[in-house]
């Protein structure tokens, strides 16, 4: 009797389980269908994983993106799955005999995602219905689960075969018909909800648009590259350069659609459309990118050549107040950014750029239009999909990584990197080419230097300068002898400051040291 006892509990934790998460996976599904048709940023899963990045600590955010690169939205989602898995089966299992606390859980996934949703730019009261309408789907179908399981005194306590079908067998046969359907219609509203999402998606839109002609166009330095096996192209392609953003899935905006706001301690205020934006004086120009994330020897860095207008121009033409102090850009995701006016307006290039070599920008760049600042990290000039920019003063506005602890300005500190040879690999005897690259946007770079072991620094060989806003690589011939060497490298920027050699952190304004590979020669 105590087999058949413990067999009853093993067959009803399991049926509690299946109950808890064909509800959670009903209550998704529904929840992202109804997303796709009236609030898109509201999909409940979207909404609490865009929460779930903006309130997280600094020391997390920097876990991650150092753990898990640009997968760190995916390790969130795969996280997030598998909290609302476990969750959901430990319900179920305890509502088979406490039902109460199988519809609270469902009270408290709506208003989380409800929340969630409501927190975000531009959010309204739409922006709450996938996860309440989901959460309500979800409630009926734990209702008609819940009724079609088998009371436990149905459940035949013999392994004899009986006469009949016993009416508990019918019982279980209909929970799990019932389980099934519940699947089917979840995995059916889910991806019915994909579907109609990704057709909204701004591909077809890129594809329409054309690269503009600038009217002033870069200069070609054909000995800006190298040609050594295993350094970087001088030009990085698109789907190698570098994504890292605060937005939980990559914002999708119509170039048709977009518009750009400029205002605040301007005279004239000026909104311009895509049309607009294109009709302006298009110049060309090869900028590197960074990272403020980017550890020493990291690879959140890329250049790349752009084509788009000059900023300084449009805030000209609005009368800009000497009084401004900060830029501060919005994202259509609502993320914001607090750019340096006097850096904008000093001479440099600074663009909002339509084009990334050869190309309209790729969506996760921030297609239609992005800004890019050179000699700035990303988080205080690169705004990707960019629709408002307020002139005003640091004093009056914090952007998103100056609330969290992160430097107001944030001037991209010199660094370089060796690309080859990779460390801990074994390399013959004999001449070895330590290459990489090293940078120091709108300074350029003046000398590289490399140490092997602690003997004295000796001078690389530069490849050509293309501009002072462009990275640099470079190269030393390494006469290698047998036995186990470490090399280091370090950069002098045009100014004729070398790069410091004490260690520092990403947090707050950009990591320094200096980069070193070991390497074995037998």
């Amino acid at each position: 009797m105590m087999v058949v006892m413990k067999g009853e509990n093993e067959v009803s934790r399991f049926r509690g389980a299946v109950l808890g998460l064909v509800t959670a996976g009903f209550a998704v599904g529904v929840g992202h269908l109804v997303a796709a048709v009236v609030a898109h940023g509201g999909s409940p899963i979207v909404a609490v994983g865009q929460a779930a990045i903006d309130r997280a600590p600094v020391w997390l955010k920097e876990f991650a993106i150092e753990t898990f690169g640009e997968r760190d939205k995916l390790a969130l989602l795969l996280g997030m799955a598998a909290v609302l898995v476990v969750a959901a089966a430990i319900l179920g299992i305890a509502a088979v005999r406490r039902p109460r606390l199988g519809y609270g859980g469902l009270v408290a996934l709506g208003a989380i995602g409800a929340a969630a949703a409501l927190t975000r730019a531009g959010a309204g009261p739409a922006s709450a219905l996938p996860s309440l309408i989901g959460a309500g789907a979800g409630t009926a179908a734990f209702w008609r689960l819940r009724g079609a399981l088998p009371s436990p005194a149905a459940t035949p306590a013999t392994d004899m075969p009986p006469a009949a079908e016993p009416s508990g067998m019918v019982d279980r046969r209909s929970f799990f018909r019932s389980a099934a359907g519940g699947i089917v219609l979840a995995t059916f509203a889910g991806g019915l909800g994909t579907y109609l999402i990704r057709r909204a998606d701004a591909g077809d839109s890129r594809a329409k648009v054309g690269v503009p002609e600038p009217e002033s166009s870069a200069t070609d330095v054909p000995g800006a590259g190298l040609d050594v096996e295993g350094t970087e192209p001088f030009f990085t392609p698109n789907d190698r350069f570098y994504k890292v953003d605060t937005t939980f899935v990559t914002p999708s905006v119509m170039a048709e659609d977009w518009s750009l706001n400029i205002h605040g301690m301007v005279d004239t205020p000026i909104t311009l459309t895509y049309a607009d934006l294109l009709a302006r004086p298009m110049i060309e120009r090869d900028i590197t990118l960074a990272c403020v994330s980017n550890p020493v020897g990291g690879e959140y860095i890329g250049n790349a050549r752009w084509i788009g207008t000059s900023l300084a121009a449009l805030l000209e033409e609005a009368g800009i107040d000497p009084g401004s102090d900060q830029l501060v850009s919005k994202s259509v995701d609502g993320w914001t950014c607090g750019t340096p006016t006097s850096v904008v307006m000093d001479g440099r290039d600074a663009l909002l750029a339509v084009a990334m070599n050869g190309e309209p920008l790729p969506i996760a760049h921030g297609f239609p239009v992005r800004m890019v600042v050179p000699g700035l990290y990303g988080y205080v000039s690169a705004t990707k999909w960019v629709v408002d920019i307020e002139a005003t003063t640091f004093d009056a506005f914090d952007a998103y990584w100056i609330k969290r602890g992160w430097g107001q300005q944030a001037p991209i500190k010199t660094q370089s990197r060796i690309d080859t040879p990779a460390g801990g690999k074994r390399q013959a005897a004999g001449e070895i080419a330590v290459a990489g690259i090293a940078w120091a946007q709108h300074r350029g770079i003046d000398r590289v230097e490399v140490q092997v072991d602690d003997l004295p620094w000796v001078e690389a060989d530069l490849a050509d300068e293309a501009t002072v806003d462009t990275w640099r690589l470079w190269v030393y011939r390494w006469q290698a002898t047998p036995g186990e060497h470490t090399l280091r490298v370090r950069a002098t920027d045009g100014t004729g400051e070398t790069q410091p050699e004490t260690y520092q952190a990403p947090f707050p304004d950009g990591a320094t040291g200096l980069h070193s590979v070991k390497v074995t020669v037998p």
